[in-house]
């Protein structure tokens, strides 16, 4: 079977060497060793001045809206992960929805400020598929209406704009580790804050709102990340070099062999890639569904993702309507991806893409 992803296991035994670790010193939580050095090396590494870790991705964008004191009507897109959205609702805020560019899939600068009110507090931005936002539009529109700047960063791990860290724009930027992500945990997530007082209210908050034995500041949650998690992620930051090498040589593959026959995601040309996910999409809904049934047919899987646009989920009120997401929803595919991905079986999806959509056009 060949997944839409595939999560990256490094070598065993230097895994079992931090586990070994966390039995002789006893702490497995709590802000343990090796999440406090887990810590210092990825704020080194993606060029940070502060990283908070946490339980998961979608505990991380509760905390920074807590953290921001954000309330009321939030503008964000429809296009996205639905915990981008579920977090909103969850926390009794209301997701505005502002539509997407029809080419670059993240929200479009140009609808933001149709969606303002009085009653909005901020702009939850997402960058799809590690693609940048036009981060320097958004900054703008937000420092005009005197709003707080929230990226759903899930996919950006490591990208660069305009040769600094992707992750510094923004209040907070918040990361997704889990086990499908270019750089994981297992579980995990965390959020970037170049706000020192912020980083401060955020471990509160991440540990019941609880300063000391003494002190409980903050109303908080528990959101802390463990030992365990950690290790995982100093053993994959070793390698992360390594993993990016190799999907950005299965990413080489798809653009030449596709090219001329689906469409690409538009990159953002003053950022970087990470090569996190393989979108295409399609020219129609049942084009996507008769690739994707004879993928399946020999044991491949690629993802509907991210479908359904979430304008159409039930649990949102008011109801709102976002035509290019949902036209992009319908149609985007992603292939698989990840680092062990064998060229042949590469060969083997490409092929069966081709000759579907030969046969597809030859019917027409």
């Amino acid at each position: 079977m060949i997944p839409v992803t595939k999560t990256y296991l490094p070598d065993k035994a230097k895994y079992q060497r931090y586990i070994d670790e966390i039995y002789v010193n006893g702490w497995v939580t709590n802000g343990g060793p090796l999440v406090q050095k887990l810590e210092k090396r990825l704020a080194e590494y993606l060029g940070v001045k502060n990283i908070v870790l946490v339980a998961n991705g979608t505990v991380a964008l509760e905390i920074a809206y807590r953290a921001l004191g954000i309330s009321g009507f939030v503008v964000t897109t429809p296009f996205s992960f639905v915990a981008t959205t579920s977090s909103l609702v969850t926390n009794g805020l209301l997701p505005i929805f502002s539509d997407i560019d029809p080419l670059t899939y993240n929200i479009d600068p140009n609808h933001i400020e149709e969606a303002i009110t009085p009653n909005t507090s901020a702009i939850l931005g997402v960058h799809v598929f590690g693609n940048a936002c036009e981060v320097e539009t958004i900054e703008h529109i937000a420092k005009k209406h005197r709003l707080k700047v929230i990226y759903d960063a899930a996919h950006a791990f490591g990208v660069q704009y305009k040769g600094q860290s992707l992750l510094n724009y923004g209040d907070i930027s918040t990361l997704s580790f889990h086990a499908t992500k270019l750089f994981h945990t297992i579980e995990g997530g965390a959020l970037i804050i170049n706000d020192d007082t912020l980083v401060q209210k955020a471990r509160y908050l991440i540990n019941f709102g609880i300063e000391d034995t003494e002190s409980i500041p903050e109303l908080g949650t528990n959101a802390k990340m463990n030992e365990f998690e950690a290790a995982m992620g100093l053993c994959l930051l070793d390698d992360l070099e390594l993993i990016r090498e190799k999907r950005a040589s299965v990413e080489n593959i798809y653009q030449n062999e596709l090219k001329d026959i689906v469409q690409f995601q538009k990159r953002n040309l003053h950022a970087s890639q990470n090569f996190s996910y393989f979108p295409i999409v399609l020219k129609s809904e049942n084009e996507l569904k008769t690739i994707q049934t004879a993928l399946n047919a020999q044991d491949i899987f690629p993802r509907r993702y991210f479908y359904p646009s979430l304008d159409t989920l039930k649990y949102i009120e008011p109801k709102q309507y976002c035509p290019i997401a949902r036209d992009i929803a319908k149609r985007i595919l992603c292939l698989p991806m990840y680092a062990d991905l064998e060229s042949a079986d590469q060969d083997r999806i490409c092929k069966i893409v081709q000759s579907t959509l030969k046969f597809l056009n030859g019917a027409e």
